[in-house]
């Protein structure tokens, strides 16, 4: 293949095709220079910009986690009562102006209200963005479309960075507050690009309306979320774990975390629509979540090679734990796109998105503590149990999403391709 050819692929690769998969990853990516921005500068911001301590930080941000812990699955509901982008535009509103509130918090109660608000919100435009992503195109694409949002979302992530490397430069309160009220904007502008999106014609409601916790009756797709939810952990690993074993087992210089963050960035830009391949029904993905985490369990066998090395050999050891822990990523990625777009009902999708979400608040629970527990704190051996918890759930993801396929959905309705424009 010529060097022509290959940058034709990569631009194929990475930039969308025109029409609504375009417009959706774009919108992606704009929302992620926000987002990107906040996540990048909110620690430096809630304790210079707001006074906050530490210890007040960490313990608001755990009760906004146990808010959408909670609510994620009857906040979900809200997407089919009221529609998908509805939901999105109104919830992308209530950003903007929590965001721009931020500055005249005064003290801990006025921060805990704030980022419990924004939990809360977060658990409904979570799910209803998703849920228009599978609403609004037809089945063989949806997949695709969400992996051009994921490699658009990590551009904007990239850029928010940037920005936020400049913020922390300038380092005065003027700054920190302009960066918050920068992302109000920024969430703005994402509404009205989310409301000129299609407006689409709300799916058909059951005969017997389900409850919005009903959906955790489904004990198959509750099994499934469970299962998935555990493999997000990938991020967890990458972002926590990994960073803390380069840091305290082995002796790379410190630098060598930057240059992995970038490297996950690139791939994932790169890669992912490729990595999506064959997701697009429930047997695929269930394939792929499989993969994703036979790969994490090997990640957890060569990462500790690391420890015992020494030079540039542990770095080209850590280079090679990594890719494999980007790739796994990718497509398990690609896995739970596919399982979120085929096992939910169309009339109730809001509410089963809802809840598989439900597994991936879990392993935000769990994960850090527990693969830090493993595979820091041991030494070293406990990475062992750890790619053997990993093997085991890919192994039995597969039998269990065909349990789920036997199953019929609770309210469940007649299949459905995509929902139809509304002139």
């Amino acid at each position: 293949m010529g060097a022509r050819e290959t940058i034709r692929t990569v631009v194929r690769n990475v930039v969308p095709p025109a029409g609504l998969t375009r417009a959706l990853a774009v919108q992606a990516m704009v929302y992620a220079i926000g987002s990107g921005l906040f996540h990048a500068g909110s620690a430096v911001f809630f304790t210079r910009a707001l006074g906050l301590s530490p210890a007040q930080v960490g313990l608001g941000l755990s009760i906004a986690a146990g808010v959408s812990l909670l609510g994620t699955v009857p906040l979900g509901g809200l997407t089919d009562r009221y529609g998908p982008q509805r939901v999105w535009v109104v919830g992308l509103v209530l950003d903007a102006a929590l965001f721009a509130s931020y500055p005249l918090v005064g003290g801990f109660a006025g921060f805990l209200a704030v980022v419990v608000a924004l939990a809360a919100v977060d658990a409904s435009t979570g799910v209803a963005r998703q849920v228009y992503s599978i609403n609004a195109l037809p089945p063989a694409e949806r997949v695709t479309a969400m992996a051009y949002q994921r490699s658009l979302l990590n551009v904007g992530f990239g850029l928010g960075a940037v920005i936020s490397g400049l913020v922390l430069a300038v380092d005065t309160i003027a700054a920190y507050r302009g960066m918050v009220w920068f992302i109000a904007a920024v969430f703005l502008v994402t509404a009205l690009f989310v409301r000129r999106l299609p407006r689409l014609a709300q799916a058909a409601r059951s005969a017997e309306p389900m409850s919005r916790l009903a959906v955790l009756r489904d004990r198959p797709f509750m099994v499934v979320s469970m299962l998935s939810g555990l493999l997000t952990a990938h991020q967890t690993l990458y972002l926590t774990v990994m960073p803390l074993w380069i840091l305290t087992h082995t002796d790379a210089p410190k630098a060598v975390i930057a240059g992995l963050v970038l490297l996950n960035t690139v791939l994932i830009v790169l890669l992912q629509v490729r990595a999506s391949r064959g997701a697009d029904t429930a047997p695929g993905a269930a394939r792929a979540s499989r993969r994703g985490a036979l790969l994490i369990a090997l990640f957890c066998l060569v990462l500790p090679i690391s420890g015992v090395t020494r030079g540039l050999l542990t770095v080209v050891v850590l280079v090679a734990a990594a890719t494999l822990l980007i790739v796994a990523e990718l497509i398990e990625s690609a896995g739970t796109w596919g399982l979120t777009a085929a096992l939910p009902p169309a009339a109730q999708r809001g509410a089963y998105v809802g809840a598989f979400r439900l597994g991936t608040q879990v392993q935000y629970l769990i994960a850090p503590a527990g693969l830090t527990a493993l595979g820091v704190t041991t030494g070293g051996w406990g990475w062992l149990p750890a790619a053997a918890i990993f093997t085991l759930v890919g192994l039995a993801i597969v039998p269990a999403v065909a349990w789920a396929g036997r199953t019929p959905r609770l309210a469940a309705d007649d299949p459905e391709q995509a929902m139809t424009p509304v002139p």
